[in-house]
């Protein structure tokens, strides 16, 4: 038996025996929020890293661009 195949028997296993919570709890709301802000966060985080292991800093531009510049 794969290590997938482990998996997902054991994901079924938990899902027939979990016991299901009728009513949405105020602590729902706030560990949603807490958990997408926790991505955001660690997503700009990575691509932070990213450009700067790159060499490629993201900043504002100080000027206009050539393109638009030249018309």
């Amino acid at each position: 038996m794969s290590i997938l195949e482990i998996a997902l028997a054991s994901q079924i296993w938990a899902r027939r025996h979990e016991k299901r919570r009728q009513a949405f709890d105020e602590r729902d709301g706030l560990t949603i929020l807490s958990r997408t802000a926790f991505a955001i966060v660690g997503f700009t985080l990575l691509i932070a890293g990213l450009n700067a292991a790159a060499g490629r800093p993201q900043v504002v531009a100080q000027h206009a661009a050539p393109v638009v510049a030249g018309r």
